[in-house]
């Protein structure tokens, strides 16, 4: 039973209020709401509405009089219940009269005038020993009617507090208590038997409210029950599971064994981080279901991107990137495979049935290369995958004997490459950006009207950008060989060839237009210096 009062009750009719807060028969007090408190303070209504008297309207002589019936007033049996003082309610006076009462309007009153006292008893009522009285912030007091010997056996500070005091003690203040709440509950769970049945409903939040609170106790029990809690429980988001991480870490710095709710977040297998990264890698790369295979692509990169933003993450990165050019070696090693075995299978006709399963790994080795790229290119690590690429001139040679279908998929790592040096993602030297021109720049021309077409993630803007940008980084004389090998082809196939216009006009000026004007710009300098010594 729980009983709550307040002081200031007079005898008369009171105006009574249940307050949402029960305590089970083992004592455990549960209140409806962090602010349960502060909510009933503040949404208290009268229930009996006082109907004060209003004087005697003035009755003519021609009407009759109507005997009032007077009506007893109810009796409310009071409970364990709160009530507040220096609320009276007013009787009307009948004075034999039948007139209409108007009820004046009632004002509630504020807050800060309301009580903020609140009593709460423990166990069987009227067996307690001891009080404990709880000061909160502004003002608020909770006195808790409990028993030492239960206070004493379950907490340490209790304990401390209780056992060098007088026998005759029977009063303990605990001043700034920032959660009042959570401290009648701890105490409460002091009388239960069975504290995880009563955390098993309780939220996350509440719980590590309660373990605070137990801490500072000493309640050793119940910090058990929290963590038994916590450990099974499952904790919704990144922002929940910090608040548990981070509590729990606070008892673990105090010598509290915490090991099975952190074994969560942290393992002690031996095998380096890099090692899971590589057999995840193998397993995307290996994947023959299209969708799942594309789907787990994107959280494996999302989740390396993450990885890559944080500032101590530098240190495997060169272990990482070893990884991945290894994969990357082992694609490329298959890729080459695939082409010679399509350009065998490809003069016969007979051979459909054998030749489609290698165009699919084709596209398949080649989607792969493309991913283990976009993760170099996001750790800046991708000036060796250029070189590698650029040197893969038997696998160029071996592009055009295929049909552009079978090798369409090989030009977008190509275009990505272009596309990472235009950008500054990568920073491979002159002569790798010059041999992935020669090797590369025509298969890419050939192949460049399917992929406008056939490529939903081709942009053909962006490409031409990275391209011409790369050529740009030449030095003049290779800008101009490249160009003009390109214009050959941009006028016989117009549309079906990359727009390189804009590096064509800056080689233009580069070439024709700059050494005149940085010539002609030393002359009025000259003049204007001549001019001035005139002068002096």
């Amino acid at each position: 039973m729980a009983e709550i009062r307040l002081p200031k009750v007079e005898q008369g009719q009171t105006k009574i209020r249940n307050v949402p807060i029960a305590v089970t028969p083992e004592g455990f007090w549960c209140c409806p709401s962090p602010v349960g408190f502060q909510k009933t303070l503040k949404s208290q209504k009268p229930l009996n509405k006082p109907k004060p008297s209003s004087p005697p309207p003035q009755v003519t002589a021609h009407k009759k009089q109507i005997p009032v019936t007077e009506k007893k007033p109810m009796t409310t049996p009071i409970k364990p219940t709160a009530t507040y003082g220096d609320q009276r309610t007013f009787t009307p006076v009948n004075h034999g009269i039948s007139a209409p009462v108007v009820p004046e309007r009632v004002l509630r009153p504020k807050v800060e005038h309301v009580p903020r006292n609140v009593a709460i008893e423990y166990g069987e009522p009227g067996t307690s020993d001891m009080k404990v009285i709880l000061l909160g912030k502004q003002g608020f007091c909770v006195k808790l009617s409990v028993h030492k010997k239960v206070l004493m056996e379950h907490s340490c500070f209790f304990t401390d507090k209780l056992s060098g005091q007088e026998p005759g003690l029977s009063c303990l203040e605990i001043d700034d208590c920032e959660d009042v709440e959570s401290y009648v509950e701890t105490v409460g769970l002091m009388y239960c038997k069975e504290m995880k049945q009563r955390l098993i409903k309780q939220s996350v939040s509440r719980v590590l409210r309660i373990l605070k609170v137990a801490e500072l106790l000493g309640f050793n029990s119940c910090i058990q029950s929290c963590l038994e809690y916590l450990e099974a429980v499952p904790w919704v988001g990144e922002e929940e599971e910090d608040k548990v991480v981070s509590s729990v870490l606070r008892l673990q710095g105090e010598g509290i064994g915490v090991t099975p709710v952190l074994k969560r977040i942290s393992s002690n297998v031996t095998n380096p981080p890099n090692d899971t990264i590589s057999h995840i890698m193998e397993l995307v790369l290996k994947s023959n279901e299209e969708r799942g295979r594309r789907e787990m692509k994107s959280v494996v990169l999302k989740l390396l991107r993450e990885n890559n933003s944080l500032p101590s993450y530098g240190g495997p990165a060169d272990v990482c990137n070893e990884t991945v050019y290894t994969l990357s070696r082992s694609c490329l090693d298959s890729l080459l495979s695939l082409f010679k075995q399509a350009v065998e299978l490809e003069p016969s006709d007979k051979s459909m049935d054998r030749r489609e399963p290698v165009v699919k790994q084709i596209a398949l080795e080649a989607d792969n290369l493309s991913w283990l790229l976009e993760i170099l290119a996001d750790r800046q690590s991708a000036d060796e995958f250029a070189l590698m690429w650029a040197s893969q001139q038997e696998l160029a040679t071996l592009h055009s004997k295929l049909p552009i279908v079978s090798r369409h998929h090989v030009s977008c790592i190509t275009a990505r490459l272009f596309v990472g040096i235009g950008k500054g993602e990568l920073l491979p030297a002159k002569d790798t950006r010059q041999l992935l021109l020669q090797t590369w720049l025509q298969p890419l021309i050939n192949d460049y009207n399917w992929l406008q077409h056939g490529c939903r993630s081709f942009d053909r803007k962006v490409v031409e950008e990275g391209i011409g940008r790369t050529i740009l980084t030449l030095p003049l004389e290779d800008q101009q060989s490249i160009l003009l090998t390109w214009l050959g082809s941009f006028l016989k196939a117009g549309d079906n060839c990359p727009n390189l216009q804009r590096a064509f006009e800056v080689w233009w000026r580069r070439t024709f237009i700059r050494p005149y004007s940085d010539a002609q710009g030393n002359v009025p300098q000259s003049d204007s210096a001549m001019a001035s010594k005139q002068q002096d």
